[in-house]
């Protein structure tokens, strides 16, 4: 039975997601906001909303161990495999400020995690109550960069999200809500399940299953943006959930419970840095990821999952 309710509850969370980054990037395309930013923000925060949910749901139900191994897996995925299968479809070109800004900032924030879990091993109220203010400061400078090329006349392209009427916008956004907080809410609880099941921490869970599970809304919305060219929305949708994942969602699951730290998380962490700056130095060269590069973060991906499976 936790078996069929992870399933349906992985759909509603992909299916949900789906329909709020449809409603909430109908939105900015209206108000013609470039594709990189809406990557950045919108799209990033809406494929996002699955890991939101369960780790936020993984707090106030006291199954602590889910909410980071959750948050730091998914950001090891979404940078490895989703990055890694986009550009095996179509090389995926970058910009340099977003090596020279964006893609550090999110290195930043594994660090600043770092150091507040390996200070007491644990991350309390406080420290998720600081991480949450970097996010609206990260926010605020995501805002104030969209009302800048608005003002510069920069906008962006039809890509994968049609301008839908505001009634439709606004069901795709509240349904899409509604169904990744009941998707989110099975997931927590099958996998908790199965986890006592077969002996298994519940970090391991978190960093395997239900990693997996909530960054398939990443996947595919980074790949179709990709075959349609919307490279920017690509890796600003991944780039962007990265950080998302880290300030936001860990920054409100701490603050609602003070999750314990581990040895494991310590190590978890310094693999998603060490990851983060070997694509930089892939893409720093010739300002993309082409499909050699590609096979090579998967590659190292799978070598990770073996590591964590057997360590």
């Amino acid at each position: 039975m936790e078996y069929l309710l992870l399933i349906v509850g992985f759909v509603l969370l992909i299916k949900g997601a789906d329909f709020f980054v449809g409603g909430s990037s109908s939105v900015a395309k209206s108000l013609k906001i470039p594709s990189l930013i809406i990557g950045m923000t919108i799209v990033a925060m809406g494929t996002s909303l699955p890991e939101c949910s369960v780790s936020v749901g993984a707090a106030i139900k006291g199954e602590a161990g889910l909410a980071i191994g959750n948050a730091v897996g998914s950001n090891i995925f979404n940078l490895m495999v989703v990055c890694g299968f986009c550009a095996l479809f179509c090389p995926l070109a970058v910009q340099r400020s977003m090596l020279l800004k964006e893609f550090p900032f999110s290195i930043f924030t594994a660090l600043l995690l770092l150091a507040f879990g390996f200070t007491s091993m644990e991350v309390g109220r406080l420290e998720g109550a600081a991480l949450l203010v970097v996010f609206a400061v990260f926010l605020l400078w995501m805002v104030l960069s969209a009302l800048k090329s608005r003002k510069e006349g920069g906008a962006a392209g039809e890509g994968d999200y049609e301008i839908l009427p505001g009634w439709k916008s606004a069901l795709y956004i509240l349904g899409g809500g509604a169904a990744i907080a009941v998707g989110g809410d099975l997931v927590v609880d099958s996998a908790s399940a199965i986890a006592v099941h077969f002996g298994m921490s519940q970090n391991l869970v978190g960093l395997t299953i239900v990693a997996f599970g909530t960054s398939l809304p990443e996947l595919v919305t980074s790949i179709v943006a990709a075959r349609k060219k919307e490279v920017d929305m690509a890796l600003g949708n991944v780039i962007g959930s990265n950080i998302f994942n880290i300030l936001f969602v860990l920054g409100a699951a701490t603050a609602i419970a003070p999750v314990p730290f581990k040895m494991e998380n310590v190590a978890d962490i310094i693999v998603l840095c060490a990851f983060s700056v070997l694509v930089l130095i892939l893409t720093w060269t010739k300002l993309k990821l082409v499909r050699w590069e590609g096979a090579v973060m998967l590659l190292c991906y799978a070598g990770y999952f073996a590591y964590i499976f057997n360590r």
